[in-house]
């Protein structure tokens, strides 16, 4: 399995904007999808965004259309997530994932992603 490392979580207000890292190694990376999902307190985790292995598909949540954008550098084995004009509600502990064998041709779910990260904090005030 792929080892993922999230990284560029923090506090941030309203309106702000904060761009999450996600390290890969111990696979090479080219031959994972990955995705974004978010877990926020007393809620269940839920989909943000995902890419295929080239990062030319992706799939985004209708509440962060517009606003977050996916992307990955498979010669640096990392993709990113780019949040642009953040609201509290995105306030979240955030969630990379891989997986091989999920083909970027449906709308993912958390069974798609067989690898997780720890996840990393973000915090919008208001």
């Amino acid at each position: 399995q792929v080892h993922l490392d999230e990284s560029g979580g923090g506090l941030v207000q309203a309106g702000g904007s904060l761009r999450l890292s996600c390290a890969a190694s111990g696979r090479p990376f080219s031959v994972y999808a990955t995705g974004w999902f978010r877990q926020a307190p007393g809620k269940e985790r839920e989909f943000v965004a995902a890419c295929s292995r080239s990062g030319s598909i992706t799939y985004y949540a209708d509440s962060v259309k517009g606003r977050f954008t996916i992307s990955r550098d498979n010669t640096k084995n990392t993709a990113y997530l780019q949040m642009d004009n953040l609201k509290p509600e995105d306030t979240a502990v955030y969630y990379c994932a891989a997986d091989r064998y999920y083909m970027s041709t449906y709308y993912p779910t958390q069974a798609d992603f067989g690898s997780w990260g720890q996840g990393t904090q973000v915090t919008v005030s208001s």
